[in-house]
């Protein structure tokens, strides 16, 4: 059985994959970092529409 001395690996970050040994970790590929939120125009309309909706189901509901 081969066991590293170094048990836990900083650059893994996070807790399981710190865990494995490094000669399994050799082969991972590391994903592209997303650079946040990306507002569309689809979503803008699919909010307004759902507002509205709302609103108007709502104001038909208390009349």
């Amino acid at each position: 059985m081969r066991r590293s001395l170094v048990l836990t690996d900083e650059t893994a970050r996070h807790p399981f994959r710190a865990s494995l040994p490094p000669y399994i970790r050799e082969g991972a590929i590391p994903l592209p970092v997303r650079s946040g939120w990306v507002l569309t125009r689809d979503d803008v309309r699919g909010f307004v529409g759902a507002y509205f909706a709302s609103l108007i189901a709502v104001a038909i509901f208390i009349s």
